[in-house]
């Protein structure tokens, strides 16, 4: 059963407890799977980070014992080796601190992009091996979302924000130790103040949970709406959308600007708040330890030194609340990623395939009932045999099920009851590459990828000499207009095939279909973008491209079904005629009424 239904829910805001639970734990699960690889340089950026902390933490107690033991030994006895001492030391720590931050920067930048390259692989096979529900349920925009801001709010965290958490925390701690150490009872004020604090903290942190989930599930909206007008853009320009386009993006972007507004507002109420308890935490310390001055229990270079610690302890706590904005950012990115790795193929590959290595063509349907998701049933208890080398043609109305056919042949779905079989293998337990091999499908799109006419021919046979491909191209009637294309076979077609028009694109893609050379070929209105001297012209190049080998042909012009064995007419998801066109034809029936009709548009 699909899962697909499942991650499209996650884009919404109202989770359940178990829910955000349970997709915390599958968050959690995915950052460590890509960080156990690295065990090691994790190991050795934690080693860097606690010996850089503990040696910038040493500078209030080095400038306190300075002033307590050094300078009274340099005025009273005039030696100066303790306050060179401890000046020689002060500058060591220092510079021996700064230079194990940048080498823990260096170390981090190395550990955050190989987590990162590791993540947009998983993303891109992932959904590269994801069945063809999922595509078509899940939208471009969504997992483009994925691959780029999503992962790019990731990269903060472990950039940025993780760098500042760590620092921050480990400062923070060995701060309040080495506070306690000198003066414990400073060290009780900042764990008294610590009551406020806390509960200033976790306001935050709940109220920008709820406020960077919501900014992602807008921000995808965002690019959902962009990238769907971009891809559409000419519908866009043949019904005149544009001013609708604009005030719906404009919505959009209102909804972004509205919940980004309410996360600096955030911000406008936590950092006054940190500042005022670092102030009054600040001035408790000072006058309490002034007041222990007086009363001699307490020297004065444990006083500033307890200060300096105070103020040190507060200060990184404005990087642990920018860790919380890229963290907050960034949990509701894994969410997401998480989200489309967990999902499942549902058209898995065999656990133990079977292997045909020279596919004969025999289709056969036994009792096949499908559906889509949840949806009615498109194909209700259908069977059909097709002999290995025939040539079938489908014809119905919109609806009828014979797309639906052709994806379950291509195994781009799976049958929910029944079985469909190539030479008596279930399609199921067949191996991919045998499938893939054996079966080839040419839709109406007939999609061409950015590169040269010769690449995109051999696509389904990378390996082929141009020779071959100049003879696919031959046999199909594409050789003549590629040869006058400026470099010819090395012409780039550019993106989604924009330099060659509609029906030479769909040359190239026969051209394609033929150097595969597949036991079965489905053309899935593959003629469709043609006129009507191009169809004519490539009536010959389609003999030639079916013959030998099984053929289901879907289409509404009938000249293409003429040269077809069988026509199978369809209707609500079952065969009411089955014939050759001829005898179709003749008779009085669904087809001979279709044919009828076309002939009489054609006059």
């Amino acid at each position: 059963m699909s899962t697909v239904t499942g991650t499209q829910g996650e884009d919404r805001n109202d989770y359940t407890k178990a829910e955000s639970r349970a997709i915390r734990q599958r968050s959690l699960r995915l950052l460590g799977s890509l960080l156990k690889p690295k065990r090691p340089l994790v190991v050795l950026t934690a080693v860097v980070i606690i010996a850089s902390t503990g040696l910038r933490v040493l500078g209030p107690a080095l400038i306190g014992y300075g002033i307590n033991v050094a300078l009274p030994y340099a005025v009273n006895e005039a030696d100066w080796m303790p306050a060179i001492g401890v000046t020689a030391i002060y500058i060591v720590s220092g510079v021996s601190g700064a230079a194990l931050i940048g080498w823990f920067v260096v170390l981090s930048a190395k550990l955050t992009q190989a987590v990162l390259m590791d993540l947009r692989l998983r993303i891109f096979r992932h959904t590269q091996r994801l069945s063809l529900e999922f595509h078509e349920t899940y939208t471009s925009g969504r997992i483009i979302s994925r691959q780029t801001s999503d992962l790019e709010s990731i990269r903060e965290l472990l950039d940025g924000g993780l760098n500042q958490l760590v620092q921050g925390a480990l400062f923070g701690l060995f701060t309040l130790v080495t506070l306690f150490i000198i003066d414990p009872q400073s060290g009780f004020v900042i764990l008294v103040m610590g009551i406020p604090l806390s509960l200033l903290m976790r306001w935050f942190y709940l109220q920008s949970q709820k406020g960077f989930r919501e900014s992602r599930v807008v921000s995808a909206r965002l690019i959902v709406q962009f990238v769907e007008t971009m891809t559409g853009v000419r519908a866009v320009k043949a019904f005149r959308k544009e001013k609708r386009n604009d005030v719906e993006f404009g919505e959009v972007s209102a909804d972004y600007r509205q919940v980004n507004l309410k996360l600096v507002k955030l911000y406008g109420i936590f950092d006054p708040g940190l500042i005022l308890l670092a102030n009054i935490t600040m001035s408790v310390v000072l006058l309490w330890g002034a007041f222990r001055v007086v009363d001699g229990t307490l020297l004065i270079g444990t006083l500033l030194s307890a200060v300096l610690y105070v103020r040190n302890f507060f200060s990184p706590l404005e990087e642990v609340a920018m860790f919380l904005n890229s963290y907050q950012s960034a949990t509701a990115a894994l969410e997401k990623v998480s989200g489309v790795l967990e999902e499942e193929p549902t058209v898995p590959d065999p656990q133990q395939p079977v292997d045909l290595w020279e596919a004969k063509g025999h289709l056969n349907f036994d009792e096949v009932q499908f559906g889509y998701g949840n949806g009615k049933v498109i194909l209700p208890d259908f069977s059909l045999d097709i002999p290995a080398g025939q040539t079938i043609a489908l014809v119905g109305t919109t609806g009828a099920g014979k797309s639906t056919l052709a994806k379950l042949v291509s195994r781009f779905y799976d049958p929910t009851k029944g079985a469909v079989t190539l030479d008596g293998v279930d399609l199921r337990s067949l191996h991919p590459k045998d499938l893939r091999r054996a079966i080839v499908m040419v839709t109406q799109e007939a999609y061409l990828f950015s590169g040269t006419v010769a690449d995109n021919i051999a696509l389904g046979k990378p390996d082929a000499t141009l020779d071959e491909i100049k003879a696919a191209a031959r046999a199909v009637g594409a050789d003549a207009f590629i040869e006058d294309l400026p470099d010819g076979y090395d012409t780039d077609v550019n993106k989604r095939g924009g330099r060659v028009s509609a029906g030479q694109r769909q040359l190239i893609s026969f051209a394609r279909a033929f150097l595969a050379n597949p036991a079965v070929l489905i053309l899935d209105e593959a003629t469709a973008s043609l006129d009507m001297p191009s169809e004519r012209q490539i009536q010959d190049a389609l003999q030639t491209l079916l013959a030998d080998r099984t053929a289901i042909i879907i289409a509404h012009r009938l000249s293409t079904v003429a040269i077809a064995d069988r026509v199978l007419v369809m209707e609500h998801g079952r065969i009411i005629e089955d014939d050759a066109p001829a005898a179709l034809i003749s008779g009085t029936g669904k087809f001979a009424q279709l044919h009828a009709a076309w002939r009489e548009s054609l006059v």
